[in-house]
């Protein structure tokens, strides 16, 4: 009777009779992989560290590893790709550099430089196949924000859209180029760290901003949050926490029900810091950072350690079901759920 209560209460979380596993599609190469875009079951590519760039056509069976020509020393930290040819890269640093291939990573042509010695791009994301933006770390106290309207080949600063002025200490990050998320319609939401924690949410494709608090862990140059999903209009998650105390888990995952403007934290939380978090479907939600990884099967209110190995970034692809993960050594593993 206990064992019956206690699966009721529970239930579905612990008492499912799924089962996860990870298994490898790369090991051994030489980059650090922040950048991840699943576009279906079979191309993946994926971007790091020493200028590389990976893709798959064959669902992770081989791979081709490119460097871009006269980038090869760039942190590429975000990447999106929307087949096998054609993909955009953005790099964290200065200078800073949006480069854009249409031959499957042949050739890169350079659609954006900035030599400003304060810029640092921090996430990319796509409206559709024309319309994006680009956020990175506040200049003189504005956030920098890139729009193109031309599928990447321009790009036009609207930092000035933003009227708030960010605190001292407040700032993006870029473990996995998932600090920012749109979706149809205009909406983006950017969330920021540091000093202090906010989310930034624009219902119209950057033109007028909303702020929200988020009350993660902050505080400190190394805390905040560092990925944030959202599964629809109003339900979405964020994960982060302190990268240099990557096991603690004091306040590194919070949910909100009304588009960020409110967060509430889980009955059970994850494990420790988590640089990359994705919805699978309504109820499933997956977390991953340098501690490892973790899932939930009641849309993020509990949550279960599932592996120690560190990944950066996770995806689920836009067409398909692949769910995959990617890390350092050029690690990128596929998360499998048996039912």
């Amino acid at each position: 009777m206990k064992k019956i209560i206690w699966c009721l209460l529970m239930a579905p979380f612990f008492c499912t009779a799924q089962s996860f596993n990870l298994k490898p599609l790369n090991e051994n190469t030489k980059t650090s992989l922040r950048g991840l875009s699943v576009v279906s079951d079979q191309v993946i590519w994926a971007s790091g560290s020493n200028g590389s760039v990976g893709k798959t056509l064959d669902g992770g069976l081989t791979w081709q590893w490119m460097k871009p020509k006269g980038y090869e020393q760039l942190d590429f930290r975000d990447i999106e790709a929307f087949d096998q040819q054609k993909a955009i890269i953005v790099n964290a640093g200065s200078p800073a550099y949006v480069l854009k291939t249409i031959d499957g990573g042949t050739t890169w042509t350079e659609h954006y430089k900035n030599i400003d010695s304060a810029i640092f791009l921090d996430g990319l994301g796509f409206w559709d196949q024309n319309r994006a933006i680009i956020f990175g770390d506040p200049i003189q106290g504005k956030m920098q924000l890139l729009k193109t309207t031309d599928a990447g080949n321009t790009w036009q600063n609207i930092s000035s859209n933003l009227k708030q002025t960010l605190a001292e200490g407040e700032a993006g990050f870029a473990a996995s180029g998932t600090t920012i998320k749109t979706s149809p319609g205009g909406k983006v939401w950017i969330s920021s760290g540091g000093t202090t924690s906010n989310i930034y949410y624009s219902s119209d494709y950057g033109e007028n901003w909303s702020v929200f608090k988020c009350p993660i862990w902050q505080g400190e140059s190394t805390t905040g949050p560092f990925s944030i999903d959202f599964y629809d209009a109003k339900n979405g998650v964020v994960v982060g926490g302190n990268y240099v105390k990557d096991k603690a888990n004091d306040n590194n995952v919070l949910l909100t029900s009304d588009g960020g403007k409110t967060w509430t934290k889980p009955v059970t939380p994850v494990a420790g810091f988590r640089s990359g978090v994705a919805y699978l479907n309504k109820n499933m939600v997956i977390a991953t950072g340098t501690s490892g990884t973790d899932v939930s099967t009641d849309g993020g209110r509990n949550w279960k350690h599932l592996d120690d190995r560190s990944f950066n970034a996770v995806q689920k692809g836009s067409k398909g079901n692949r769910i995959i993960l990617a890390g350092g050594n050029g690690n990128v593993f596929e998360l499998v759920i048996n039912k």
